[in-house]
């Protein structure tokens, strides 16, 4: 099912300029809706907005339902009254160009738990719609409140080094934790009504702009979660350890694969229950995103099985994995699934058969196209009408870096493709994407603004300094969004 023919650009909310070390969902996340309105765009694509834990990375949270506390904008609870404003005055200096989480995590939460007090100094009988919010997401919320409340508890430890009764949730130690920590509890409960009511305030605006929101759902969840630790059912695990871990296998670019260390799904659990946490996850996905890109979306027709406690990936192999399955089950309760595949790495047929049978487009890196011959997928001539192009992702390095580091070879074919110098060779690629058949084509804003690789979002496979970049307020103007409407004008986008 191809989407509108449209262009959008690529760039995570942390990344979004403002005082407080991080960006979030306040006046500045509006403000960038509005760029991309001016700039003639149809996307707004986003990287997951879970609760980020250890690392940092938004592929790896504590829960796949709940938001990511630290986006909640301080400066909203003041414009609204729920927070004194002399309270965001004293604060670090933050770095305005990366996000410094060790500074920011702390002083953040801090700052949350002072508004929290706040709260409830004002409201001792909960507002009715937070009430109802809670009644609502009870269904994944109670679970996340207290597992969040218990790992507090524990010095911030996963969830296998709490003590026995919490660990293997015994119901009278889950019902005296609840007691004992309501007040944790109650916080994160909290956190999650202000998150979601920022980001749907935030939402509104952006398809009241005309935009259609583009969310990324991991395929996998991380271990230390509160899905893991409440469904243990539902994963490969044996005492509560995993049994098998996720991740890919050798190939050209590491000759021991990559390890991510997910806990793999009993499928066959999962579908005996009528893959009932799917359907709760995608229907949650889909009341937040208008569009759902599902990562490693391979993993639903084989997924590469590590054995636990392996150091590299080397030993696994491909174990099956009921797609078809679940995808018609999702369709039969919930309707047509706007699903945008990611169907980047090792594609086998079986992986292409399940992508095309349900229609959902695929991903085309420009990146990755010219480095050999004609029959390279990745190349314009290539691409199918339902697909999505890309510059780059946020896992590639940004065109200018990339060039840097290119081949003859690619430099010399992309030379053909675009008849120019490359001395602006971010907004070279970018006209490619532009003119691709692929009826989305979508740009990182780092390639629109012509950076480097000091403004890389990740290096996969390399611990730290990951997702930190942050744009400067001046760089997204007026100026860039009236080149950018031109530039889509173009090409009809």
């Amino acid at each position: 099912m191809a989407y509108p023919r449209g262009s959008g650009i690529l760039f995570h909310l942390t990344s979004l300029p403002g005082p407080h070390g991080i960006g979030d969902l306040g006046r500045e996340a509006h403000r960038f809706a509005d760029f991309l309105a001016i700039g003639g765009q149809k996307y707004w694509q986003l990287l997951p907005l879970g609760h980020t834990g250890y690392g940092d990375s938004p592929y790896a949270a504590f829960s796949a339902f709940a938001g990511n506390p630290l986006l909640i904008s301080l400066e909203t609870f003041v414009e609204e009254g729920w927070f004194p404003a002399e309270e965001l005055h004293d604060h670090p200096r933050f770095p305005g160009h990366e996000v410094d989480y060790g500074a920011v995590i702390p002083w953040k939460m801090g700052m949350l738990r002072k508004a929290f007090a706040h709260f409830e100094a004002r409201h001792p009988e909960w507002p009715a719609d937070m009430l109802q919010f809670c009644y609502m997401s009870a269904d994944w919320l109670e679970d996340y409140a207290l597992f969040m409340a218990l790992k507090d508890h524990h010095q911030g430890e996963p969830w296998d080094k709490w003590e026995p009764g919490a660990r293997h949730r015994d119901p009278r130690a889950l019902a005296r934790y609840a007691h004992e920590l309501a007040a944790d509890v109650r916080f994160y409960r909290f956190l999650q009504f202000q998150f979601f009511r920022q980001y749907t305030a935030l939402k509104q605006h952006v398809n009241q702009n005309g935009i259609a929101v583009v969310g990324d759902m991991p395929i996998f969840v991380a271990y230390d979660s509160a899905d893991t630790w409440a469904h243990q059912g539902l994963f490969l695990l044996n005492q509560g350890r995993p049994v098998v871990v996720a991740g890919v296998p050798p190939d050209y670019f590491s000759k021991t694969g990559q390890l991510w260390g997910n806990p793999l799904y009993n499928w066959e659990a999962m579908a005996h229950r009528g893959f009932d946490w799917w359907v709760a996850r995608m229907r949650m996905a889909l009341a937040m995103f208008d569009i759902v890109r599902i990562d490693h979306f391979r993993g639903f027709a084989a997924c590469w099985a590590i054995p636990y406690g392996d150091q590299d990936a080397t030993r696994g192999w491909w174990m099956k994995a009921p797609g078809h399955q679940l995808f018609e089950t999702l369709q039969a309760h919930l309707g047509r699934l706007p699903i945008m595949a990611e169907d980047l790495g090792v594609i086998t047929p079986d992986v292409e058969r399940l992508r095309d049978r349900f229609g959902f487009p695929g991903m085309k890196v420009l990146q990755f196209a010219f480095g050999s011959d004609r029959a390279n997928p990745y190349l314009p001539e290539n691409h199918t009408v339902n697909s999505v192009v890309y510059t780059g992702t946020h896992d590639n390095d940004t065109t200018l870096g990339w060039y840097s580091q290119a081949t003859r070879k690619e430099r010399t074919t992309l030379r053909r493709y675009t008849g120019t110098d490359h001395s602006r060779v971010a907004l070279d690629l970018m006209r490619v994407a532009m003119a691709s058949p692929a009826s989305m084509a979508i740009t990182p804003l780092q390639d629109l603004l012509e950076l480097g690789t000091e403004a890389r979002m990740n290096t996969p496979g390399v611990k730290g300094g990951n997702w930190k970049w942050r744009v400067a307020r001046e760089h997204v103007n007026e100026g860039l969004a009236s080149g950018l409407r031109a530039f889509t004008r173009e090409f009809q986008r």
